[in-house]
Order: C-alpha cells, then structure tokens, then sequence
C-alpha cells in the first residue's frame, strides 16, 4: 500500500479518540465509538486513489490501522 495514513488528519482524529478511550482492542473501538472515525478515513483513503473495492486492500489497510493503533 502506498498511502501512509499516519499523516491524515482523520487518522489522527482516530488515533486521539482510540487513546482517550477505555477500549483496549482497536476492533471493537472501530466498530464502536470509532466507526465515525474509520468511515472518514476510509472515504480520505479513496479520495487517494486506493481502491476500497478490492477485498485485499480493504483488508491490508484495516490490518495496518489495527497494528498500529494497538502498538503505538
């Protein structure tokens, strides 16, 4: 993948609320009170060119956001 998320504004949107949060599995906080948040980075990451249509991708981005929500 070619777009480092790291830099856009939603993700560190998503980062902030992830820490502030009581949830510790950054699945569940992205299927709960960040959902919002993975939405728009989502849309960001098509507005980029990478293609959401494509199960792999979708999967190796969610994966990415997961591991380094989890790790950092």
């Amino acid at each position: 993948m070619d777009w480092d998320f790291t830099e856009n504004i939603a993700f560190k949107a998503l980062y902030d609320a992830f820490k502030d949060s009581e949830e510790t599995s950054a699945l569940e906080f992205l299927s709960s009170d960040g959902a919002s948040y993975y939405l728009e980075l989502l849309q960001d990451a098509a507005g980029e060119g990478l293609d959401l249509g494509d199960n792999e991708m979708m999967e190796e981005l969610k994966e990415e956001i997961i591991e380094y929500l989890e790790k950092n």
